[in-house]
């Protein structure tokens, strides 16, 4: 096996990061690529634990090339995440996929306290949620009275099903609740794609 370096982008709503990446010598025959539908939410969580891993190693190089210790660390890296290297690849190429990159901050953040408006919402209403604050906010923006703006604001609600009050109350939780935040900013994506 051997090591090969690439720069990734940007992982976990990061800043672009080099990254390292393994390759595996082509002796079999390649592996059918990753789509953002074809990864898991397990998969995603355990190329995260190697990537973080992986950046350790890659601090420690910098510019210059790994040495075979380093290679071993990264490669081990992987391997200890549970996926295979093919795979770790697989999704390395398409780790900088708005959708991906999403799905990986959403896997990565904890569970809405049980009871909270969080909690209670599902993924059909997260969905409903994200067009109508799309939806809202343009309304806002393409100018008109107030009253005009107000009236297109409420029928954007209405077409989703929403009341203003649970509108408002998703809102509100949206600022405290990091896993709402990300169900709704991952819904968004699949909604403008």
């Amino acid at each position: 096996m051997r090591i090969v370096a690439f720069a990734a982008a940007s992982l976990l709503t990061l800043a672009a990061v080099p990254a390292a990446a393994l390759a595996q010598e082509a002796t079999d025959a390649a592996p059918a690529a990753a789509t953002p539908d074809s990864v898991t939410d397990a998969e995603l969580l355990q190329f995260t634990g190697a990537m973080t891993k992986m950046r350790q190693v890659a601090a420690a190089v910098g510019t210059g090339t790994a040495t075979p210790e380093q290679q071993a660390q990264m490669a081990e890296a992987v391997q200890s995440s549970g996926l295979e290297i093919a795979r770790f690849n697989a999704i390395a190429q398409i780790s900088g996929d708005p959708v991906v990159r999403a799905r990986i901050n959403l896997a990565s953040t904890p569970v809405s306290p049980e009871g909270s408006v969080g909690a209670s919402v599902d993924d059909a209403e997260a969905a409903r949620y994200a067009r109508a604050a799309t939806a809202a906010r343009a309304a806002t923006q393409s100018g008109g009275t107030p009253a005009e703006q107000q009236a297109a604001m409420t029928a954007a609600l209405s077409a989703e099903g929403l009341s203003i009050e649970r509108f408002n109350a998703i809102s509100a939780a949206t600022s405290s609740d990091s896993r709402l935040r990300a169900r709704v900013a991952l819904a968004q994506l699949k909604a403008a794609a």
